[in-house]
């Protein structure tokens, strides 16, 4: 019996000796504890395979607790005078929150105002510019139509509308028209023709004055004035190329060159159906065939 349980009491030694020389756990990390939404009993249940007591562990927290409190009373000591006047510097603080919010209040009011009155200045700068370009196209269309009236009264007077009769403005024409002309392109004095240089600066002046009447509307109250003297200065433009068209009929050389040229002007003034008609009429083809003959 007393060799069974001295024999007892050595194996049990034994096993304290083999616990006591197994090693010594690392103390548990700080940052275990600082997770967020920390739950211990699912921390220690991370601790089943941790070779160390309950006590052991009660001992180490115990340790840690007592250490945490220590810092807490140094952070206290060390910053104890702030804390003192933590209270004192917090009375009053409404009415400091309550100045800052009534200044930013006011500051908000004064960018409110500055910013209604760029406003209003932009929409006074925007009609102003509005007026301006109106301004300016008025006194580009009075422009226009002083330019039109002017080049239509020049017409009037170089076509000598109502003036003098034709056969005289024909005779002014040909007699300046004599030395600018070459090759023949002057029409015969007798026949009462105007000459075709002539007649091409007055067709462009005409549709010069189409091309400005166009520009400022049709609906132009000036314009529509002026529609009855542009009529009567085109009538008198198809007369006169009428004429010379009639009077470029023949079969020499010179004559064709004269045709050309005043089937030219037609087409710059947009009249190559007018020229069509007369030299589809009779006249004009009883000269061909004379001429022919």
């Amino acid at each position: 019996m007393n060799g069974f349980y001295f024999g007892g009491d050595s194996a049990s030694a034994s096993s304290a000796d083999d616990e006591d020389n197994l090693p010594y756990p690392e103390a548990l990390p700080r940052s275990d504890f600082l997770v967020p939404n920390f739950d211990a009993s699912d921390y220690l249940s991370t601790l089943a395979d941790r070779h160390q007591t309950l006590e052991d562990l009660r001992t180490d927290l115990r340790e840690r607790s007592q250490a945490l409190s220590k810092e807490l009373l140094d952070l206290v000591n060390v910053n104890y005078e702030q804390f003192l006047s933590l209270g004192s510097d917090l009375r009053g603080g409404e009415e400091k929150v309550e100045d800052v919010r009534v200044g930013l209040l006011g500051l908000k009011r004064g960018f409110e105002e500055v910013r209604g009155k760029i406003k209003a200045k932009g929409q006074d700068v925007d009609g102003l510019l509005s007026e301006k370009s109106q301004i300016n196209w008025e006194i580009s269309t009075a422009r226009t139509m002083l330019e039109l009236d002017a080049t239509l009264e020049e017409l009037e007077e170089n076509l000598m509308m109502g003036s003098v009769d034709r056969q005289t403005r024909d005779e002014v024409w040909s007699d300046s028209e004599d030395d600018e002309d070459e090759g023949g392109l002057t029409l015969d004095m007798a026949t009462g023709g105007a000459s075709i240089r002539k007649l091409q600066r007055l067709v462009r002046d005409y549709c010069h004055v189409v091309r400005m009447a166009r520009a400022a509307g049709h609906e132009n109250a000036f314009v529509a004035t002026q529609q009855q003297r542009i009529g009567r200065v085109r009538g008198v433009l198809l007369l006169d190329l009428n004429t010379a068209l009639k009077e470029a009929n023949g079969s020499d050389d010179s004559s064709r060159a004269r045709l050309v040229k005043v089937m030219g002007i037609y087409r710059e003034m947009d009249e190559a159906a007018e020229a069509v008609k007369v030299l589809n009429g009779s006249e004009f083809r009883r000269k061909q065939q004379f001429g022919d003959t």
